[in-house]
Parts: C-alpha cells; structure tokens; sequence
C-alpha cells in the first residue's frame, strides 16, 4: 500500500480523543465548533506538491509581466508599491484522485495562531507541541520581517490587529492569541475596529498612540469603503505597514488570476518555465471566465463547475453548478465579474459524532510567508462550503503520511 492509499484508509477510519478540550475551553467560549477532535491524513507526496505549488506562485507574483498584467485593471491603492509581502497568505486546496487541487488563494487567510493552540491541545502521540513551537518562531519572524523590508530598525512600536467589529468576528480568538505571542517577544499590540483608527498630523492613531504596522483583516482588500478612508490615508502615504494590503490582494487572491493559470500558452509568454507550468496545470482546475459570449457553453457544463465572484471571500455568493438555477445563473452572467472554476469535491474525513459514524468533508489550507509554508491544516465541514458550525468539525490538524 502507497502513502496515498495509506492515508485515504486512515481518513476512512474515525478517531477520536485527539483533542484536550479542557485545556482549550476558556480559549473556545461559546466557539466550540472552531475545532475538531480528529486527524487529518496526507500523503507525503501531496504535501510536497502544495508546498512546491506556493513556492512556484511566489516566483510567479515577482514576474514583471505578471505584475504589469494584473495591476493593469487594479485601483490606485493596488498600485501603491511596497517592500511588505503579506503575512498569512492561505492557499487552500482539495484532494482528489489525482491529487492536490488548488481551491483559491487568499491574503489574509484566518485562523493561523488559532491552528498553534491547537496544536498545543493534541492529546497521545503527536509532535504538536514541537510543531506549534516553530510556527510561533515563523510568525514572529513574519511580523519583524515585514517592519524591517519596509526600511525600519528594531520592532514596530505599536502593532494594530484591525478588523471591522472585531469582537463580534466568530474568530475573535484568533485576533488574541496573536496579541499574546507578539507582545511575548517584544511586540505591543492593540486589537481596534477600524472606526477607531484616526489619521492625525501625517500618523495613524489608534485611542492616541501612534500604529506603526497594521495586521490587516479587513475583507475590503482595497481599501475602498468609506469606513476605511482612514486606513487607506495612511497605506497611500506610508504611514504605516500595512499588512496584508491591496497590492498583495492584487497580485495573488483575486480570483480572476485563476484563468490567467488556466492559459499556458499566456503563462510561457510571461517567463514561467516548463516545469513550473507543468505543476500548475496538474494542481490548478481550469478555470474561465463568465461572460456573455461564452454563457450558452458554460451554463451546458454547470454541473461540472463552482462559480465565485473574482473578489469574494468566505465563500460568500459561491454557488456549485449543479444548484445553478436558470434565474441564479443570469445574475452571475449579469455581475460580470465571476469565473467559472472546473468542480473539484472536496474529500471526506470518518468522524464520530454523538455515537454515530458520519462523514464530513474537509479541505487543506497551507498559511505561507514569501513562498515558504508555514504550517499545513484542514477544516472539516459539512454542507455547501467551510463554515466552522458543523458538529465534528472545525479546524483539524494534519498528519503526514510517510
């Protein structure tokens, strides 16, 4: 038996009493679901080719053509240049029989120091503890190396983690932890709304004291809304790092570049390599977009597809072909900004669940820094889409088969 088959055999079996839930408890609150008491199990192979894939898109991102071809349609705050990369990218794939299968890529992806408490809570014989140690390392590197590639010395005086709300946010745990890990190495940190930011004599305040770095989780990826003219100000004139941050979004999440990867004729054209073109067409679903000259041919095949808005997040208005009405396929042709993504179903994870056996399906997220893959987890759900409310599910950690 290969690791393929050897994982696909262990994700069939349930197993459970992975998870300490009362050392997690006062963290969860009324958030039990956030995580799961089980494994996930991944072939060593798989793994390699997700981690090759993001370090292929990096490289890809640092093309001039690259550039030139998605910040050509981007707005002003997407063509602000800057030395940040962008903490805690996600890439999120699928299993599927022929392997890993890029889902999308997004720029400020949740739930990383949540996945390190996690971690920390693994219960029997598991490296947890060793692993949640050195992604702790990875993210305080992240944070210090983005103050220092923007021209400063030392550490930020201040770190803000900015959300709209952020105590109503269902991952509200997240914002703390990573809090406590920063200012644990020297980093002050204020969790704020972004109503309670202020823009005074050429600095961005938060309750007075000056935010020299903004951890951005903000689903306006650029800045646009009026309620965020104040973060805007200060990304436009560097006031602050901002990090992630309009062009960040811009080069890598927006989902229209899913198409441009489809092209490998296009990709040959900008520098991309055989080998690399090679991989991305192996681990990335064709992808197209929706336009009225191609929506005849496109709505044939929906049933093959999953349709997303080219700036979505959180799966939000993502429809799956095969519960594409008539009227709902008309106004995605009509908003004129989706694609149409060939349908790759997620694969299933056995859990027990009051008793009863169940199958939940789960998808894989690697959080990554510049290329380098920081740690590797899965969420396990059960309907349409990733949803963080479903009984058995949650936040997994990964096993790799070797």
């Amino acid at each position: 038996m290969n690791t393929v088959e050897r994982a696909r055999e262990l994700n069939a079996t349930p197993l459970s009493g992975c998870l300490d839930r009362e050392w997690i408890r006062p963290l969860l609150a009324d958030r039990e679901l956030i995580f799961s008491d089980t494994r996930i199990f991944v072939a060593r192979e798989h793994v390699a080719r997700m981690t090759a894939f993001v370090a292929t898109m990096e490289r890809i991102g640092a093309l001039p053509r690259w550039q030139e071809a998605v910040l050509n349609d981007a707005g002003e705050t997407a063509r602000h240049p800057t030395s940040a990369s962008g903490v805690f990218f996600g890439y999120d794939f699928h299993i599927s029989a022929d392997g890993p299968k890029l889902i999308e890529i997004n720029t400020n992806a949740g739930g990383g120091p949540l996945n390190v408490k996690l971690l920390k809570a693994q219960r029997g014989d598991c490296s947890g503890l060793a692993e949640a140690l050195e992604v702790e390392k990875g993210i305080v590197a992240m944070f210090s190396s983005e103050w220092t590639a923007t021209g400063h010395g030392g550490v930020p005086g201040l770190i803000a983690v900015v959300d709209d709300g952020p105590a109503e946010q269902y991952l509200n745990p997240d914002f703390e932890i990573c809090r406590l890990l920063l200012e644990r190495h020297g980093m002050p940190v204020v969790i704020c709304d972004a109503a309670d930011l202020r823009f005074v004599g050429g600095e961005l305040q938060c309750q007075g004291r000056r935010v020299d770095l903004v951890y951005n989780r903000l689903t306006d990826f650029s800045l646009d809304a009026p309620e965020h003219a104040v973060l805007r100000e200060a990304w436009l004139s560097d006031a602050a790092v901002i990090t992630p941050n309009p062009r960040n979004y811009a080069l890598y999440a927006d989902k229209r570049h899913l198409v441009l990867l489809s092209d490998d004729a296009w990709l040959a054209s900008i520098g991309v390599d055989e080998d690399e073109r090679a991989l991305i067409h192996s681990i990335v679903p064709h992808t197209e977009p929706v336009t009225a000259a191609n929506a005849d041919a496109i709505h044939s095949q929906r049933k093959h597809l999953f349709f997303k808005p080219a700036t979505g997040f959180g799966s939000k208005a993502t429809y799956r072909g095969h519960n594409v009405t008539t009227r709902v396929f008309g106004e995605i042709v009509a908003a004129g900004n989706y694609v149409a993504q060939t349908l790759v179903p997620p694969p299933t994870r056995a859990v027990m669940v009051e008793g009863n056996k169940i199958e939940l399906k789960f998808d894989l997220r690697c959080y990554a820094y510049r290329g380098m893959v920081l740690l590797t987890t899965a969420r396990l759900w059960q309907g349409q889409t990733t949803n963080f409310r479903t009984p058995g599910g949650g936040f997994t950690p990964v096993v790799t088969v070797i």
